[in-house]
C-alpha cells in the first residue's frame, strides 16, 4: 500500500481496530479514516453508502463488530446476528461499488464446528454443527467471509477474510460479564488481589483448551496480508474452490486452568482458584491450523506470558478509563 493511500479502519475504537491503527501509524501511514459510531452508523445502508461515495477509501480494514463472551452471546443472540450481518453487508458491498483496491475482513475462529478436528483447518468450515452458545455470532461471521468469497468470484475483487483465534491485548474489554475469558480473568484476579480475597471463581471445569493471539501480532499478520503481492494473493489465497480465507493464530493452545494460573501469577494474586462446574465450558478445544498463513511467510512472535504481562501493564495504566 502506498503511504499516501486513503485507508479506512472500520471499528477503530475496538481492540482489533485500535491495534491496526497503531500499526498503520507506526508504518508511516497518515491518511487514515477513523469515523466513530456517532459519525457513521455501519448498520445504516444509507450512511455507509454516503461515506464511501464521499471519502473513496482505497483500502479497508473491516474490524467493526459486536463481540462478547459466552454470557453476552447467550443473552443477546438477536443483537449479535443482526448487527454483525448488517455491518458486513453494508461495508463489503459499498467497498465493491466504490472500487476499493483491497479489503480485509476480520472474522473469528468460532466459525468452525463445535467438534471440528483439531487443529482446525480452513477446509473444516461448514462440516458440522456450531457451538450453540455463540451460533448467531458465528453464522454472521461465516456470512461475512462468504460475502468476500462471492464478490471475489463474481467481480474479481481482492477481499481477504482472516479468521484470528482468541485475541487479547491493549484496548480490550474488561467488563465483568460481557468480556472474553482472558481480560475477564485479568480483572477478576486484579480485584481479588486488591481486596485481599482468598479465592477467585472461574467459570467451567478449566479443562477446555484455547489458543490466544496477542492483538499486535494480529495487526502484524493483517498488514502482511494487505501488502502481499497480488499474484500471490490471487493464486494462493483467493483460489476458489479452495477456502478463500486464512487462519491467523499461534498454532499453540493451553487449558483454561493453565491460563488462570498464569494470570494469577502475573497479577500477583496469592489465593486459590475455584472452578464453578455448573457454568458452561463452551467448545472443548479451539486450536487453529496456521500452516496456510505460515506458508505465505508469516508467524506470530509474542509468547502468551509476555502478551499477558503487556496487557496487564496496559490495564494498570488505563483501568480508570477502560470499560469496567
Amino acid at each position: 500500500m502506498n503511504k499516501e493511500a486513503s485507508i479506512y479502519v472500520a471499528g477503530a475504537q475496538g481492540l482489533v481496530g485500535s491495534a491496526l491503527v497503531r500499526r498503520l501509524r507506526a508504518d508511516g501511514y497518515r491518511n487514515i479514516l477513523l469515523p466513530d459510531r456517532k459519525r457513521l452508523d455501519l448498520t445504516s445502508q444509507q450512511e455507509v453508502a454516503d461515506f464511501f461515495r464521499r471519502e473513496k477509501p482505497e483500502y479497508v480494514f473491516l474490524a467493526a463488530a459486536k463481540v462478547g463472551g459466552i454470557h453476552a452471546n447467550n443473552t443477546y443472540p438477536a443483537d449479535f446476528i443482526y448487527e454483525n450481518m448488517m455491518i458486513e453487508a453494508n461495508v463489503i458491498h459499498h467497498a465493491y461499488l466504490n472500487g476499493v483496491k483491497r479489503l480485509l475482513f476480520l472474522g473469528s475462529s468460532c466459525i468452525y464446528p463445535k467438534l471440528a478436528p483439531q487443529p482446525m483447518k480452513e477446509e473444516h468450515l461448514l462440516t458440522g454443527l456450531l457451538e450453540p452458545t455463540n451460533e448467531p455470532y458465528a453464522i454472521a461471521k461465516i456470512a461475512g467471509l462468504k460475502m468476500c468469497e462471492a464478490y471475489n468470484r463474481q467481480y474479481g475483487t481482492e477481499f481477504i477474510a482472516v479468521m484470528p483465534t482468541n485475541l487479547y491485548g491493549p484496548g480490550d474489554n474488561f467488563h465483568p460479564e460481557n468480556s472474553h475469558v482472558l481480560p475477564a480473568l485479568i480483572r477478576r484476579f486484579h480485584e481479588a488481589r486488591e481486596l485481599s480475597l482468598k479465592e477467585v471463581v472461574v467459570w467451567g471445569s478449566g479443562a477446555p483448551r484455547r489458543e490466544f493471539l496477542f492483538v499486535d501480532d494480529m495487526a502484524d499478520g493483517c498488514m502482511f496480508l494487505m501488502e502481499l503481492e497480488r499474484e500471490r494473493i490471487v493464486s494462493e489465497l483467493l483460489c476458489y474452490p479452495e477456502p478463500n480465507f486464512v487462519n491467523l493464530g499461534t498454532g499453540k493452545d493451553i487449558t483454561i486452568r493453565e491460563l488462570a494460573e498464569i494470570v494469577r501469577d502475573v497479577t500477583g494474586f496469592r489465593g486459590e482458584i475455584v472452578f464453578d462446574t455448573t457454568k458452561p465450558d463452551g467448545t472443548p478445544r479451539k486450536l487453529q491450523d496456521v500452516s496456510r498463513v505460515n506458508s505465505l511467510g508469516w508467524q506470530a512472535q509474542t509468547s502468551l506470558r509476555s502478551g499477558i504481562e503487556k496487557t496487564y501493564e496496559w490495564f494498570l495504566q488505563n483501568k480508570d478509563a477502560v470499560r469496567l
